[in-house]
């Protein structure tokens, strides 16, 4: 019995495995391969594009990177050093007015504060 069980199963799975072929339409099956081989193909171009300009990119960041570091803390310096600059020159002008309070217009007393723009604020 065991083995008139298993031709039953092989004569089952072989008209199983009939009815799966005659469902799908092998040209179709043919045309999705040769779709998916296309796919594949530009795939593998856009991954060797894109690897291509990540290594230009890590490049040119690597050039650049100490002039950007360099311009970032020359600017920081020279920030610290205008500020000190209008510090003093505010304190200056308070000074002169103190001792003499005629010295400015009357416009430049409501404008003693810093007119300069934040350049901190985006």
């Amino acid at each position: 019995m065991e083995e008139s069980e298993k031709e039953a199963i092989r004569e089952a799975s072989k008209k199983a495995s009939h009815e799966f072929k005659s469902l799908v339409n092998t040209q179709d099956l043919d045309s999705l391969k040769q779709l998916q081989l296309i796919i594949l193909g530009r795939l593998q171009d856009s991954n060797a594009v894109l690897s291509h300009f990540n290594d230009y990119s890590e490049h040119c960041y690597s050039e650049v990177s100490n002039d950007f570091s360099r311009n970032t803390r020359l600017l920081k310096s020279m920030k610290t050093d205008l500020d000190y600059i209008f510090q003093k020159l505010r304190s200056m002008k308070a000074k002169i007015l103190a001792t003499y309070p005629d010295a400015f217009p009357d416009d430049s007393k409501s404008e003693a504060l810093d007119r300069r723009p934040d350049l901190e604020i985006p």
